[in-house]
């Protein structure tokens, strides 16, 4: 009995089962190949402090994807409440407890309006989301080169940076951070009727509509959420370097979208998981790792991230054409067989 539910399971997403089974490929490939390189506790400690900032950038990037929109300001805009934080744990004159927690406090909200007025311009002006994004990307950045100079901003307080290189079970902070953030995604995505309006949005914005939902309300909502995770990030990636400088985590971005399209969100919206999102995180976090035990320059990463990416959507868009032959095949059947049980009551 149980076997047949998991493979009712494994029917009804067969995009979630793919995936699995490349994430287990992936796993038992880097270790035959790398062995105790990969999989020893030194190594396994810097994958679990280095995926939880690009992990929770690739939740906020995967819910505006879900809505058939994207993000290219978010690391801009982790980029820039990360330097505000910066000014007010280093320029403040508070004692270290108010600091710490005014930091996350401007953090937090910077990165939230800075993801807000996205979602004005998309909803508002009606900015298509690349430009929109694409905008505020260069804005935000321009903002912290003023703000900065370029130059870094270093040496915050012990309680912070105790919090951003900190284990507990020998498990980094950070990581149980991101443990905490990706269970509240996956509870409002799969549980709640914002998750439910997000993906309805993301199918069909007409319908959606005429279902009595405000897109434009929703929509603006999911993008301050993207720039909520964002904030999350930057706060991470600060704690963790005890610096704040305009370029950090620059090629988090392509990697994000790669997530994202590996899990098989639809850049058109409306399909894919949060659960989804997390096994591509493991996948791409290995390979990455990989990548620095095989000493990759950083133009060779981008280079087979771009070409992953270009598969990708390749892969995804000849599953969509199969699954819509599938469908309209089934309608198809379904309508022959209403036809011939008319007959059959006519006769």
């Amino acid at each position: 009995m149980l076997k047949l539910k998991q493979k009712s399971i494994l029917a009804k997403d067969l995009q979630l089962s793919v995936l699995i089974l490349v994430t287990i490929a992936i796993l038992l490939l880097m270790a035959v190949m790398l062995g105790d390189k990969m999989y020893n506790a030194r190594n396994l400690s810097s994958m679990a402090f280095q995926i939880s900032e690009f992990a929770v950038l690739a939740l906020g990037m995967g819910i505006v994807m879900l809505l058939g929109g994207i993000d290219l300001s978010i690391v801009s805009n982790a980029n820039l409440s990360g330097i505000m934080a910066a000014y007010v744990l280093t320029k403040s004159g508070l004692s270290e407890p108010v600091a710490v927690i005014l930091a996350v406090i401007v953090a937090l909200g910077v990165a939230t309006a800075g993801g807000t007025i996205n979602g004005l311009l998309i909803t508002r002006f009606s900015v298509n989301p690349i430009v929109a994004t694409l905008g505020t990307m260069i804005l935000y950045q321009g903002i912290s080169m003023a703000a900065t100079r370029g130059q870094g901003i270093t040496g915050f307080p012990k309680l912070f940076t105790d919090f951003g290189t900190g284990t507990f079970l020998s498990i980094p902070y950070l990581f149980w951070l991101l443990i905490f953030i990706a269970a509240a995604m996956v509870f409002v995505m799969n549980c709640t009727g914002f998750g439910k309006r997000i993906y309805l949005i993301g199918e069909n914005h007409t319908a959606a509509r005429f279902s009595s939902i405000n897109n434009e309300r929703m929509i603006t909502v999911a993008y301050a959420v993207a720039g909520l995770m964002a904030g999350f990030a930057a706060l991470m990636i600060i704690a963790r370097v005890n610096s704040a400088k305009v370029g950090y985590g620059d090629t988090y971005l392509l990697q994000a979208i790669l997530v994202c399209v590996l899990a098989g969100i639809s850049p058109s919206g409306g399909k894919g998981k949060i659960a989804g999102v997390i096994l591509a995180l493991l996948c791409i976090q290995v390979l990455q790792s990989a990548f620095t035990l095989w000493q990759f320059t950083p133009y060779a990463r981008r280079l087979i991230w771009g070409v992953m990416l270009l598969g990708l959507l390749f892969a995804n868009k000849l599953a969509d054409n199969m699954d819509a032959r599938q469908q309209k095949n089934k309608l198809l059947k379904e309508i022959e067989a209403k036809k011939q049980s008319s007959k059959g009551g006519e006769s």
